[in-house]
């Protein structure tokens, strides 16, 4: 019988899993408890269960574990760590150091199917999604091995994170539960190109999550031939379904922005930009270019970034700037994993 790694269960699953078997539901809780905040490696660590529980629980599930294969450390703080899978292939997380914050970027596939233009994560096209278990490695070894006091979780790694709506909403369960992770929603943020229906389905998730659009580019024309889902979902379909999301779920969105010169950095450009932003109500994250070799894009200069910012802030004063971090180690999202697949980026 092929074994189930028991980190796939939410709380209440994994509750009926064992009353199924028995014993009483508390167990389920115990046994959570050591997954999540003890990080037990097998069941035989869990003490204070019976014995016979633990020999159940052997036979019918296992216990995941991250295997880290690489850790690269920047000169400026930021860790980016390659995690090889068990059928060996390569995802990413980074940890990035920012005033007194850690965040830890995580990834949700293994490759991504949407393939934008300036993206090194979508080179190789798309291997797999991610299980709920192994999205949740990541955090438990940065937590545990790394001892990184995280703050912020922000889906923005190695794929979409929509395109894997039901492993991500199961990881989101976990983060959020009292006795897994005990992570506040409003410390998790979920980045998308915009995959309308899952958006819908998140409106009805009952969890105060963040959310952000990558945006990139601000007519239709533009967009589609940065990001090919733009011909799917079109921006005043993706903007409508944001919309009802702020609408329900109160809470105030952003949108990140890619400054590449020549491309997507004109005067009609801010415009558009501020004018969605304010009809939103919404953040922009302005992020310079992270430059891949195999594509024609340039990182912008600083100039070229000011310049933009301030355009834009002349009608929509929401707006940051991004500090580019760890350049020196390839942080930008998918660099490493392709490049340990044998594709120079």
């Amino acid at each position: 019988m092929k074994k189930t790694d028991v980190k796939n269960y939410t709380l209440s699953k994994l509750e009926s899993v064992i009353a199924g078997k028995g014993h009483p539901k508390y167990r389920a809780k115990q046994i959570f408890r050591w997954l999540f905040k003890k990080a037990a490696a097998d069941f035989s660590a869990m003490t204070n269960l019976p014995v016979t529980l633990v020999h159940e629980l052997e036979n019918e599930f296992f216990v995941s574990n991250p295997n880290c294969a690489q850790t690269y450390t920047s000169k400026d703080g930021t860790i980016k760590l390659l995690f090889l899978l068990d059928d060996k292939f390569y995802i990413e997380a980074v940890v990035i150091p920012s005033k007194g914050r850690n965040t830890i970027c995580l990834s949700t596939q293994a490759g991504c199917r949407f393939r934008c233009a300036f993206c090194a994560s979508g080179m190789k096209g798309f291997i797999r999604n991610l299980s709920a278990p192994e999205i949740l490695n990541q955090i438990l070894y940065v937590r545990d091995v790394l001892k990184a006091d995280i703050t912020n979780y922000v889906f923005m790694g190695m794929g979409e994170p929509l395109d894997n709506y039901e492993n991500l909403v199961n990881a989101l369960k976990i983060m959020n539960d009292e006795n897994g992770f005990n992570i506040g929603a409003r410390r998790i943020t979920i980045s998308t190109c915009g995959i309308v229906p899952a958006i819908k389905k998140l409106n009805n998730l009952n969890m105060q999550v963040n959310l952000s659009l990558s945006l990139h580019a601000v007519t239709n024309t533009k967009r589609s031939s940065l990001m090919p889902v733009n011909k799917r979902f079109p921006l005043d379909v993706v903007i409508g379904a944001l919309s009802d999301y702020i609408e329900k779920t109160n809470r105030i969105i952003t949108l990140e922005y890619i400054l590449m010169p020549g491309i997507n950095n004109a005067t009609a450009d801010a415009d558009d930009l501020a004018r969605i932003a304010s009809f939103l109500r919404a953040k922009i994250n302005l992020i310079p270019y992270s430059e891949v070799s195999k594509f024609k894009f340039r990182t912008p200069t600083r100039q070229d970034m000011e310049t933009f910012l301030n355009k834009v802030k002349g009608r929509h004063k929401h707006i940051t700037l991004r500090a580019s971090k760890g350049k020196d180690i390839r942080a930008a999202c998918g660099q490493l994993a392709i490049r340990q697949a044998g594709t120079d980026v």
